[in-house]
């Protein structure tokens, strides 16, 4: 254990040397972690969403977390005999090609179903409607926003408390109203969207670096 801390230490010091700006944030940094790990301990999922910037924001982190990051993440020797037993040419191919998952589900990227909500409802309630559905207890919602002050992502985050749905926000200074739902804040030290944004990458980058490390190093 003391070596997986010091693992998670290392990048968080990586991280700030780089970004001196993220000082402040480490410790939340750290402790937003802490709770995605242990989701995904107990088999739970990371659900993702924003807006603008933040929702491809959403899905580069779910790109990054489905798959390798870093590190290879080579099935089991039983799943590769059941794909290969199934087919000797298919399986074999996947066998070789499949990455070990960390589950995650970005809510920016259902266009039917938010069109759907939005023509039915309206358009503050899509995330919340996703979170309903696709959320469980022992789940982790991510809630990116550079106010912090998003009517849709604080709807999410209210069902999220709710439904027993911990709450990790990425946002900037002030923080928002966000932070009032959230079991932890990660807040940049910058105020403008896009110097927030530019904080914001690096930072959920660390995320999938330690997560990646601790389940698949």
């Amino acid at each position: 254990m003391a070596e997986i801390q010091d693992r998670i230490r290392k990048h968080a010091d990586d991280l700030i040397c780089r970004y001196g700006l993220l000082k402040d944030a480490k410790e939340s940094i750290i402790d937003a972690y802490l709770i995605m790990q242990e989701t995904y301990e107990n088999d739970g999922k990371l659900l993702i969403a924003g807006n603008g910037g933040s929702a491809a924001d959403a899905e580069h982190m779910t790109g990054e977390l489905m798959k390798r990051f870093k590190k290879p993440r080579p099935i089991s020797k039983a799943l590769s005999d059941s794909l290969i037993a199934t087919d000797r040419d298919i399986g074999s191919r996947l066998s070789l090609n499949l990455d070990r998952a960390l589950m995650a589900i970005p809510l920016t990227a259902h266009d039917a179903l938010t069109t759907a909500y939005i023509n039915d409802a309206d358009g503050y309630g899509v995330f919340a409607q996703q979170l309903f559905g696709y959320g469980r207890k022992g789940d982790t919602f991510l809630a990116i926003t550079t106010s912090g002050n998003s009517s849709n992502i604080l709807n999410a985050a209210v069902l999220a408390r709710a439904l027993g749905i911990k709450v990790i926000a990425l946002t900037g200074k002030s923080g928002g109203r966000i932070k009032d739902f959230a079991d932890v804040c990660v807040r940049v030290n910058e105020e403008e969207t896009y110097k927030i944004q530019e904080l914001h990458l690096p930072i959920y980058h660390t995320w999938c670096l330690m997560l990646e490390d601790h389940f698949f190093g």
